[in-house]
């Protein structure tokens, strides 16, 4: 297995134009201080399709379609969230300076939080890396290491944005271009003052940002996007989505994301209440705002949070998450196993009726609703999985996955003494998911919606999450049971467990449960398991660990599940086995 370092990209190559980067320093040291970072643009990476000599981004005359990015929504100076970071595309027209190649250049970046995202691509052909410093005000630094994928070869699983063309000198070719963000730590709670780039000419940044820390908010559900699939198509209608809250507050907030997309999706209007049954909310529902208007536009591959809204959040209670697509949407990341029924409704906009009627269709996924935050609070804990996490073949509509019964264990506790915080608990699991291999490729449209591997989408799921405390990891057997060995499942679970410290995470692992009678759970895989599950009882890269293998196997028959608590495919617990995987828990690990 190739293995990947920190999540996304890469960088080796043309040492083009060195004097330009030069002359950028020395106008640097002239200044007395660090530029921003558009003062150190020396490398023209987009062309008009009519004109595509005018950028030279790899330095044998390729680049970036001016109309591609267009048609993704990423038009110059526009504004681009992305993994929770605030980024902007370069405000430079075709033909003009747009990126600089990292050569050491001190840049001027502002803000407290807990990462540094960088709009990057690499044009080495290969994935490599290098060292940069972080300047904090209190004049304090710190190290990190920033790697980029290339802008034509890398992993499309990890990539913000794909564009369908390359401009290339003798005319457009029908070839993928890949921009990457990637994030590095930062010293929490230390105001960064500037960053010195790696010396990696080869390595192309557009924009840098601070990523701002969620200290006021805590995540209450959150749901992974598992795939980009047909739906619909829907034109002028309303998805009322269901959802289920783990911790309460009084302030709420939205994420919609329009993950691995390829075109912009508007959303004219969104609004939250309380659930009463089926679609019909328990009072008006609230409107709710996107930087100060009812709807928004989301880019290509971005993301949107609206804004905070005063509004009473229930603990473990049905929420109603209503917007309007005033567009055509025929297709859409999603998250495909809900186990939750939602609601489309009649042509209109809907969002504000408190009334089921015009919600005529249901659906049984989330279509670009992927989070939902409560204000205060005490942090959240995020659940890595695969389907069991997923909850398949638990009760639909009833809120049996081991994630729904984890968050009432954390509710019930009260205010007693040496208490758990009431955490907030994060459902990242995907049926069919991996460990170390992508099921869905990251890219385009599909009918596979098991999403890319743990480790490609670690950064979104887990390390962005907001207020993220805790992650446990709850993965494997897919990987085993479809012929990766104990040593590559070990070498994914160890680059988990790195990446998740390096960001201040605790991180638990679950051993992987039993599935004897299931037709791929052959002898020789359940060597493969128990190998794996004999590393983590042992492993020193976690804060602990959760024996869910000694939870649900039968004590006459450790390679199967003990029947009281198998579904009845012998892969998947049921109600019963789901229960007893969060009973299990000891809350003082989280």
């Amino acid at each position: 297995m190739r293995r990947r370092v920190w999540g996304t990209a890469v960088v080796l190559g043309l040492l083009a134009a060195v004097a330009p980067v030069a002359s950028a320093r020395a106008s640097d040291t002239a200044s007395g201080g660090p530029l921003p970072l558009e003062r150190h643009f020396d490398n023209r990476a987009v062309s008009d399709d009519a004109r595509p000599g005018e950028a030279d981004f790899d330095g044998s005359g390729a680049s970036l379609s001016a109309q591609d990015l267009a048609a993704a929504g990423w038009t110059p100076g526009r504004s681009l969230t992305v993994q929770g970071a605030r980024l902007t595309w370069p405000r430079r027209a075709a033909g003009e300076p747009d990126n600089v190649r990292a050569d050491g250049q001190s840049v001027r970046v502002r803000g407290r939080g807990d990462a540094l995202a960088f709009l990057v691509a690499g044009t080495g052909g290969t994935e490599t890396g290098g060292t940069g410093t972080v300047r904090y005000a209190d004049g304090t630094r710190s190290t990190y290491r920033l790697t980029a994928s290339d802008w034509r070869t890398g992993p499309l699983a990890t990539k913000a944005v794909a564009l369908p063309h390359i401009n290339t000198p003798g005319g457009r070719l029908s070839e993928k271009a890949r921009l990457y963000v990637v994030t590095v730590p930062v010293t929490r709670g230390r105001e960064v003052a500037s960053v010195s780039l790696p010396r990696v000419p080869a390595l192309h940044v557009f924009s840098l940002a601070v990523r701002p820390t969620a200290h006021d908010w805590t995540g209450s559900w959150a749901a992974s996007s598992s795939g980009y699939t047909t739906v619909g198509p829907w034109t002028d209608r309303t998805l009322r989505l269901v959802v289920h809250t783990s911790a309460g507050g009084p302030r709420v907030r939205i994420r919609l994301d329009n993950t691995f997309a390829a075109a912009p999706v508007r959303i004219g209007s969104a609004t939250v209440a309380v659930q009463a049954e089926g679609a019909a909310a328990r009072s008006a529902p609230v409107p709710l705002s996107f930087r100060g208007t009812a709807g928004t536009e989301i880019p290509a591959g971005a993301q949107a949070f609206s804004d905070p809204l005063g509004f009473e959040v229930p603990a473990n209670a049905g929420l109603l998450v209503s917007f309007h697509l005033p567009g055509t949407v025929t297709a859409a990341p999603v998250h495909r196993l809900a186990l939750q029924t939602s609601y489309v409704s009649e042509p209109g906009d809907h969002a504000g009726d408190g009334s089921a009627a015009a919600y005529t269709s249901t659906i049984t996924s989330w279509p670009l609703l992927t989070g939902v935050d409560v204000g205060g609070g005490p942090g959240s804990v995020v659940l890595l999985g695969d389907s069991i996490t997923d909850g398949e073949k638990s009760t639909p509509d009833a809120n049996r996955r081991w994630s729904d019964v984890l968050a009432r264990r954390l509710l019930r506790q009260g205010p007693r003494h040496n208490a758990v915080p009431a955490y907030g608990v994060l459902n990242h699991g995907i049926s069919a998911n991996r460990v170390v291999t992508d099921r869905y490729p990251g890219d385009g449209v599909s009918t596979d919606t098991g999403g890319v591997s743990a480790l490609h989408r670690l950064d979104r799921d887990v390390l962005a999450q907001t207020s993220a405390r805790t992650a446990v990891v709850f993965q494997g057997v897919n990987d085993v049971r479809w012929g990766t060995t104990a040593d590559q499942v070990i070498t994914g679970l160890r680059e988990i467990a790195a990446r998740g410290h390096e960001r201040g995470l605790r991180v638990l692992a679950a051993t992987i449960a039993p599935c004897e009678g299931e037709a791929r759970c052959t002898e020789a895989v359940d060597a493969e398991r128990s190998a794996v599950n004999a590393w983590i009882r042992g492993a020193e890269e976690f804060d602990g660990v959760l024996d869910f293998d000694a939870v649900l196997r039968d004590p006459e028959r450790p390679s199967r599940m003990l029947p009281v608590y198998d579904s009845g495919d012998h892969l998947h617990p049921g109600d019963a086995g789901l229960a007893a995987l969060a009973d299990s828990v000891d809350l003082k690990l989280l």
